[in-house]
């Protein structure tokens, strides 16, 4: 798919900063879409680079996790500073629940309230499957050696979901739960990689509203998996020749998808042991896992379709072991499918598991600190639903969404260590679901956004490892935040290059899109002869109305230096607004 803005009639158009390189070859586009260039992109990099990863700055936007003793039980919810709930309090929400707000979807929670949107969000049925968007467009044709041994239709796919998707909270919890059960696309060693990798998105578009033990079970089970992490394949050792079982997956489901590699109390708090923090599992244990994960293949030999990338994967029984193995404590043996479940049972009952997924899901959708006694409650919640059920995601993303740490906006907006830096991909869909980006011909075509230098150092489902885009306890080094303890994961793809590449691509998808996905700013330039309506109004649903007084007088500023006698003046206003808006460290963290 084809990556640049493509050519179209030519009407009035919009102007906002462009590179002069860029500028040079713009390309005629639809009035509604082109911006033109004027002088507020050096404002906007400015803006982007105040609180990049590479600089300590204030910290503002993260909190503080200081390490006292550990709270075996979780703390009662604080009050709630306000239960009042604005339009402001709505956005908020939005940004930590969906993959962006819009007038719409704000007055929807208005009109509901809080827990009755997420109660709406959970009856509502999935969309369209990513696998049958990519059957639907033909990209199951064999004869196109891209569709089968390239990536034919994934980029389309996964952006035409996040941006015009009519599930937004199970499209939010799927992509958090992708940034720690991670695959990337690039590190699938089968055919028809985008369908592999389809399949994959929809079985934790699937689970992402069901058990955690369900959505353990499944990913085992899938092909992409089993291609990603190497335990397709896999066989049982062989003392003749010194084979071993691959423990690729053994290692991984326990350190990045379960337990963690230290325990922990129901807090989250590391438990220690004479100032040395305890380990949860040990190299035998991975060995002894590894053991039960021997003998998976494919469903079947047939290449000729991608159909076998979404079947359960099958035990060759000549491959699988089938004597004990013991770890963590327990047993399973007789090999098959009976000691991979056995498997998965021991390690969803471990402790370590409701903490640990709970901390993550949290860091992902609300703060990158969250306070032990916050995730005391959400783990809480996983432990037990309030009917004796273990892994109820549903309760779980209630307790993270409700819980009064992340609904007190007041506190929050007070505290110069709450919130997390918006994740790049994020910033993306934020404008894109604000502004209501469509793509009349369903090709999508924004593509891979994963370059560092020219795009946005972050794409759906293309981290370059296993551990992701993002790392939980990341905190970038030599800065006050490392100083004062605090974790910043997204804080590990920022930096001066990244901070400038995102503005520069943001300018080119607000002023122009890209083939023909393309905003609708007809709302917005209705407010644009007021800079102060204008502003207000991105304000509110790009930026939750965070943005300080300072920051709102420069945006205006910039925007009332486009006089409204000049050609298409609404039109090139309202892309100045929301290009700083975008820009700014204000929207770029959320408290």
């Amino acid at each position: 798919m084809p990556d640049e803005p493509s050519a179209a009639d030519d009407h009035e158009v919009m102007t906002i900063p462009q590179p002069a390189a860029q500028l040079a070859q713009a390309e005629r586009r639809t009035p509604r879409q082109r911006i033109e260039s004027h002088g507020v992109l050096g404002a906007a990099t400015l803006l982007a680079a105040c609180d990049s990863g590479g600089g300590g700055g204030s910290g503002t936007g993260l909190v503080s996790v200081p390490a006292p003793a550990p709270t075996p039980t979780p703390t009662p919810s604080p009050t709630l500073t306000t239960a009042v709930l604005t339009a402001q309090g709505a956005s908020r929400f939005l940004a930590q629940a969906t993959m962006g707000a819009n007038r719409s979807s704000i007055d929807a929670v208005l009109n509901t309230g809080i827990a009755g949107w997420i109660d709406a969000q959970f009856a509502r049925p999935r969309d369209m499957s990513h696998w049958d968007w990519l059957v639907s467009k033909n990209y199951n044709d064999a004869t196109n050696s891209n569709n089968l041994n390239g990536q034919n239709g994934y980029d389309p796919s996964v952006w035409r979901q996040a941006i015009a998707g009519g599930d937004p909270l199970r499209q939010r919890v799927a992509l958090a739960l992708l940034d720690f059960l991670v695959i990337g696309i690039n590190g699938i060693n089968l055919s028809w990689r985008a369908f592999a990798m389809a399949a994959y998105n929809d079985l934790l578009l699937d689970h992402a509203f069901g058990n955690y033990r369900d959505l353990l079970g499944a990913m085992t089970r899938n092909a992409a998996m089993g291609s990603f992490l190497s335990f397709l394949g896999s066989r049982k050792a062989n003392p003749s020749t010194g084979q071993m079982p691959d423990e690729n997956y053994a290692r991984e489901l326990m350190q990045l998808f379960t337990l963690g590699v230290y325990q922990l109390e129901q807090d989250g708090s590391v438990r220690m042991s004479n100032g040395v923090p305890l380990e949860t599992y040990t190299q035998d244990d991975v060995a002894q896992l590894a053991r039960v994960f021997t003998g998976l293949n494919l469903a079947n030999n047939d290449n000729s379709t991608p159909d076998r990338m979404r079947l359960p994967l099958v035990i060759a029984a000549s491959a699988n072991e089938t004597g004990s193995a013991s770890f963590l404590g327990g047993t399973v043996s007789g090999g098959g499918f009976a000691a991979i479940d056995g498997a998965l049972d021991i390690l969803f009952r471990h402790p370590n598991v409701a903490p640990f997924v709970s901390k993550q899901l949290i860091q992902r959708m609300v703060t990158s600190n969250p306070s032990r006694a916050y995730v005391g409650r959400v783990a809480a919640a996983f432990a037990n639903n309030g009917s004796g059920v273990r892994g109820d995601m549903k309760a779980v993303i209630r307790a993270i969404l409700l819980d009064p740490e992340a609904r007190d906006e007041v506190a929050a907006l007070a505290s110069t260590t709450a919130g997390r830096l918006r994740d790049p991909v994020q910033r993306l869909t934020n404008w894109a679901r604000a502004f209501g980006v469509t793509s009349p011909s369903d090709a999508w075509a924004i593509g891979d956004t994963s370059n560092t230098t020219q795009r946005l150092g972050q794409s759906i489902g293309r981290a370059p490892s296993v551990f992701g885009f993002l790392r939980p306890g990341y905190a970038p080094p030599g800065t006050a935040m490392a100083q004062a303890g605090m974790t910043a994961p997204e804080f590990l793809i920022a930096s001066e290059q990244t901070n400038l590449a995102y503005v520069n691509y943001m300018q080119s998808l607000v002023g122009g899109g890209t083939g023909d996905v393309k905003a609708d700013y007809a709302p917005m330039m209705a407010l644009a002869s007021d800079s102060q309506k204008l502003v207000d109004e991105v304000n509110l649903i790009l930026a939750a109305g965070q943005l300080r007084s300072a920051t709102v007088t420069a945006i205006r500023a910039a925007v009332d230096t486009i006089p409204l006698t000049a050609n298409n003046a609404t039109l090139n206003r309202t892309g100045v607004a929301i290009l700083l808006t975008l820009a700014s460290p204000d929207y770029l963290v959320l408290q």
